[in-house]
């Protein structure tokens, strides 16, 4: 992964050889550690080796045995690893004993997480949001960090945004913490003001949620294809978080309906607390949206585990509630998919051949537009409203009348009664 500092130097590729660990009790952790494996190469780490201990209770040390530590030393030597990964969340102690013991760099799957957070972020809003992340994670863990620190000196574990190394000490993290909760509630406010606009113009939200690499920001695009509006497309790659800055755009339908889509940060099993909190800002707009279209990567084997991930983040930012459709995307990959009872409907399609993609637009128009077919007289002086109803909802019929242009279309609750005055009967 190339690294850039705050002034877009660019620094030089990093790659460590480590070693994934895995604490496995009572159920079985194979896609948990795969899942580690796709983390550590989304670091640019490359993963030589991985072990595995089943063990009832952690421990308080050092997360797995004793026999187990001098067995990862032994590996890490032999094999030249240069740093070990953890799946499961490590104490400040924990972090300090393994070091001791194994000699060398020790991080967990949460530090490895929110290092991938901080090299994605681009906006100054998520930055912010990962920088406290970060500083949430570290401050009960100094400890157990400083003699990584001063031992192994950068590297994973100690960046935050744009390369900027995090603070140590401990009075300069609270104070860091307090003055990044402050901006992001400038943000906050920011947001409710656009949101009280949107609202006033009635124009609709929907936005894409679903696991990482589900296939959301290539939905987006799609959709943006079809729209006669002029967006910019959004990035879209195949890995962990390739979006974290949440992305908006307009879409026109050729209905006439116009909506806002919202492409949001992927979720992950596990996905650190700290960090869900530090993205409420961000994942406000979900709880706010008319629509979420929960996207499901319909070739991945276990995607009801992604389904229970989404759903119990949905219900931690506050969304568990709202109006959702579930979108198996990837159809073109897909091969046996099993599709879990839910009761609910769902779409099948992809994003990339552009199968299926009627039938959401079907189902967006008829979920989010709550219309009325009405039939209105526009006198001619109100040349205004007649170019409105050409581009903004669905133009059924039009003849030309004595005293004005007749409209039979298709009008939202807001739009009728705007227009009520000219609404008649024949």
């Amino acid at each position: 992964m190339l690294r850039f500092t705050e002034d877009n130097r660019v620094l030089e590729e990093e790659c460590y050889r480590a070693i994934l660990v895995g604490l496995q009790r009572n159920r079985d952790i194979s896609y948990s550690m795969q899942e580690l494996r796709g983390l550590a190469e989304a670091a640019s780490v490359e993963v030589i080796g991985e072990a595995v201990q089943s063990l009832e209770k952690p421990n308080t040390a050092t997360l797995v045995g004793s026999g187990k530590v001098l067995e990862l030393a032994e590996m890490a030597k032999h094999m030249e690893a240069d740093m070990v990964v953890f799946n499961d969340e490590l104490t400040g102690m924990q972090l300090r004993n393994l070091e001791d013991a194994i000699g060398v760099r020790i991080i967990d799957r949460t530090i490895l997480i929110l290092d991938i957070f901080a090299s994605r972020a681009t906006s100054a809003e998520g930055k912010l949001q990962v920088e406290l992340a970060q500083l949430q994670y570290r401050m009960p863990r100094l400890t157990g960090f400083g003699k990584s620190l001063s031992r192994l000196g950068g590297g994973i574990g100690t960046r935050g945004p744009g390369e900027k190394k995090l603070e140590t000490d401990r009075r300069h993290i609270e104070r860091r913490m307090d003055d990044i909760r402050a901006e992001l509630a400038r943000v906050r406010t920011n947001r409710s003001v656009q949101r009280s606009r949107r609202e006033k113009a009635d124009i609709p939200v929907v936005a894409l949620v679903g696991y990482t690499n589900s296939g959301k920001s290539a939905l987006m695009n799609r959709l943006l294809a079809l729209s006669d509006k002029e967006e910019k497309s959004v990035c879209e790659r195949d890995m962990l978080f390739a979006t974290l800055d949440t992305q908006q755009r307009s879409i026109r339908l050729d209905s006439g309906h116009e909506f806002i889509l919202v492409d949001t940060v992927g979720f992950v099993s596990r996905l650190p607390h700290g960090m869900v909190e530090a993205f409420k800002a961000t994942l406000s707009e979900v709880r706010y949206a008319d629509l979420l279209l929960h996207v499901v990567d319909a070739s991945y084997e276990d995607n009801q585990f992604q389904i229970d991930v989404t759903n119990r983040v949905l219900e931690e930012i506050g969304a568990g509630d709202k109006e959702k459709l579930t979108v198996f995307n990837k159809m073109d990959i897909a091969d046996g998919l099993t599709v879990p009872e839910s009761g609910e409907r769902n779409l099948f399609l992809s994003a990339k051949t552009g199968e299926g993609i009627e039938e959401l637009v079907g189902e967006i128009e008829e979920r989010v537009f709550d219309t009325e077919t009405v039939r209105l007289l526009i006198p001619y002086d109100r040349g205004d409203l007649s170019s409105y109803l050409c581009d903004k909802t669905n133009v059924i019929s039009m003849e030309y009348r004595e005293t004005g242009t007749e409209f039979l279309t298709e009008l939202s609750s807001a739009d009728h009664q705007r227009l009520k005055e000219y609404e008649f009967t024949k």
